[in-house]
């Protein structure tokens, strides 16, 4: 099977002030075609630093694709990397150095002079057109590997992707194919998924799954590999299957699904309305209802009462109940769902009071203590959470688990 690796170039990378979307967006593409990202390294603008790349990416895999520093200044370097790690010398190419000048020329532009770097080629490497820029790519065989040197730019290296290097790629791997599906869970944390799947998570095994925790959610990637695209799909629907089966309602979805788009479809689907009450979540509840598209067939009204004075004011919580119980209660948790309610006429409501931290705690009250009640006015239903994390992965754990607690309800 043809593997890739990617190597991203620049001390700008490294020190955090540019994020490299490259990396994602070439891992993406190459999926596409079944040819899967086994590594990859980023470098900062050094030749003997790129060269190293260079070999421990060719020791991973059989494309090899770089990004960046194909620019015309002194700390843009790839170019003599290439030449290095191929042991050629640069040449100049004239048919390059005259569309680098015809590229200033057409905008009323005299080329500097650094700029000629630019039309420098390792000998034997084939250069790559750039529509957008002034730095052609570079694409190199060594050692059975091919190797690719794109800019760094992305709309640049976009372009030169798709038109110059992904149609080599997409032959390259004609006899190989990778799907990956996703299925989406929340309810129960990665270990304990882990254990209800058993030996379907064990290394080496085709389709591989792997996890990842986000926020409460736990996403299950199933990778199928094989000879054609229809046989490996046929493996990743197989094991969809019987991810479902195991796991059941901890199921949400699948893809790019969110908590708030599944939830908002059944309301949608059922002629339901949905309002919420917050306290330590800040109105993110609210916010993640509303982000998906057609949020206002089902959302009708959101609350932050962050004080108790608000809590009693707007929805209607008897103060003597905060003063006997505590803003962080069942008991008030299920008023403020019951007064969002009935205040905005609503089929179902959510009322979440709790402790986000830092500060705040208490030995009887840690933080993280989040309270949430699901009221449909049939019903009222709260569930106590002892949550980790920041105050931000709390606020977020909290409200993703506000929504998936009205999934389940909505199930039944």
């Amino acid at each position: 099977m043809k593997k890739a690796s990617i190597v991203s170039i620049g001390n700008e990378l490294l020190s955090g002030q540019t994020i490299d979307t490259n990396i994602g967006y070439l891992s993406r593409e190459l999926l596409s075609i079944g040819v899967p990202v086994v590594s990859s390294y980023t470098v900062g603008d050094e030749i003997a630093a790129i060269v190293r790349a260079l070999r421990l990416a060719g020791g991973d895999a059989d494309i090899i694709l770089v990004t960046g520093g194909l620019g015309p200044t002194d700390d843009d370097v790839t170019r003599q990397a290439f030449a290095e790690f191929l042991g050629a010398e640069l040449e100049i190419r004239r048919e390059l150095l005259e569309e680098i000048q015809e590229f200033f020329t057409r905008r009323g532009l005299e080329m500097p002079e650094i700029n000629r770097i630019q039309a420098y080629i390792p000998a034997g490497a084939k250069a790559l057109a750039n529509k957008l820029g002034t730095a052609p790519g570079i694409m190199a065989e060594a050692n059975g590997k091919v190797f690719v040197a794109m800019p760094g730019v992305p709309s640049e290296m976009k372009q030169m992707f798709a038109e110059s290097v992904l149609p080599g790629m997409r032959q390259l791997a004609s006899a190989q194919a990778v799907v990956v599906r996703k299925v989406r869970c929340c309810g129960a944390g990665e270990s304990a998924i882990a254990e209800m799947l058993g030996d379907l998570m064990q290394r080496g095994r085709n389709p591989l799954i792997n996890s990842t925790p986000e926020s409460g959610i736990i996403t299950l990637h199933i990778i199928a590999t094989a000879e054609s695209k229809s046989a490996a799909e046929q493996m990743a629907e197989e094991d969809e299957r019987l991810l479902r089966k195991l796991l059941g309602t901890l199921v949400y979805g699948t893809g790019e699904q969110s908590l708030a788009e599944v939830v908002g479809a059944e309301l949608t689907r059922r002629g339901k309305s949905i309002a919420v009450a917050e306290s330590c979540t800040g109105g993110l509840t609210a916010k993640l209802l509303t982000d998906a598209s057609g949020a206002s067939n089902y959302f009708m009204q959101g609350w932050v009462t962050y004080s108790n004075d608000a809590k009693t004011s707007l929805l209607g919580v008897p103060k003597g109940l905060i003063d006997r119980c505590g803003a962080v209660s069942e008991e008030v948790a299920r008023a403020m769902a019951q007064g969002a309610r009935d205040n905005a006429g609503s089929d179902y409501a959510i009322g979440i009071t709790g402790i986000a931290g830092p500060t705040g705690g208490t030995e009887q009250k840690p933080v993280g203590l989040v309270y949430i009640c699901i009221d449909s006015g049939d019903e009222s239903e709260v569930s106590r959470c002892q949550l980790s994390g920041t105050r931000e992965s709390i606020r977020l754990r909290a409200a993703q688990t506000a929504l998936n607690l009205l999934r389940l309800q909505l199930m039944y």
